[in-house]
């Protein structure tokens, strides 16, 4: 099957098709248009040009692309707007469900087991980012690190952790791993929560948040290194950090609430007239 493929560029701009010839055209269509979603070229969210407009680039006929687009709904890779046009879908939408982040969101412990699953990932997505990133991936991974060390006034940890969340999303797609790069995307709420977690707590000490920034410039230079080995220790170097940190925070949380259960009796019994915690007969 003879079949340009479709190149994106900046403007996302589509390459006409050629009619294959044992295969129907709407079909073609679909398969490049779908190739796209496949390597992340069209992102969830991405709203397709209309059909006038989409018909003229891949230089086919409207009931051609209809039927393509028709044939990439029923898959669920694209979603019809209301007023016409497509989205692409998120695929990987149903791995982590709101549910099951607001889950893990009420129970602290869940935020340790997040981490772990964090750590694995994004070890592996470094390592591959330093073998296979290109040039454009490298700058983009610079510019989020500097953009992170330009703050402006006090600590934003909301602000802080949409940045974090979107550089780690970034050395996923550095990897030019599909499947690693459609699990991250599909993780990327739960990563944005758990951040802004690790941050709100981690943010008590004001050290943290330069040695955050400095990791992740470490990560960066290993990648701009071409070094795997190095990218997958800056990131373990990481991980680590955040996970060992949460965890004495946690702790000294735990000892704070311990001491306050052990007054508040005490308080009690003082206000009832009775400071040695012991009742007197009765007359």
């Amino acid at each position: 099957m003879h079949l340009k493929t479709i190149v994106m560029t900046t403007t996302r701009s589509f390459q006409a098709v050629v009619q294959p010839r044992r295969t129907r055209l709407s079909d073609a269509i679909a398969e490049q248009i779908e190739g796209m979603i496949a390597s992340g070229a069209l992102k969830p969210g991405f709203s397709l040009p209309s059909e006038r407009d989409l018909s003229k680039q891949l230089d086919v006929s409207r009931p051609s692309l209809r039927e393509a687009l028709l044939i990439l709904e029923s898959r669920g890779l694209l979603q019809a707007r209301r007023g016409g046009g497509y989205d692409v879908t998120d695929v990987t939408g149903p791995i982590i469900t709101d549910p099951l982040v607001h889950l893990l969101q009420r129970h602290p412990s869940a935020i340790d087991d997040i981490l772990e699953l964090r750590h694995g990932l994004e070890c592996i997505a470094a390592q591959f980012a330093a073998l296979r990133a290109t040039d454009k991936d490298i700058k983009k991974l610079g510019s989020l690190v500097a953009s992170m060390r330009k703050r402006k006034g006090e600590f934003d940890p909301f602000e802080d952790a949409d940045r974090d969340a979107d550089f780690h999303m970034s050395v996923a797609e550095a990897s030019h791993n599909l499947a690693l790069v459609h699990v991250t995307r599909g993780l990327f709420n739960l990563m944005r929560i758990n951040m802004l977690r690790s941050r709100e707590a981690l943010y008590h000490q004001q050290d943290n948040v330069g040695l955050l920034d400095e990791q992740h410039g470490e990560i960066v230079k290993a990648i701009a290194a071409r070094d795997p080995v190095a990218a997958r220790k800056a990131a373990n170097l990481h991980l680590s950090f955040v996970q060992a940190s949460l965890r004495e925070v946690t702790e000294r949380q735990t000892s704070k609430a311990a001491v306050r259960s052990k007054r508040v009796p005490a308080k009690q019994q003082e206000d009832a007239g009775d400071p040695d915690g012991v009742a007197g007969d009765a007359p």
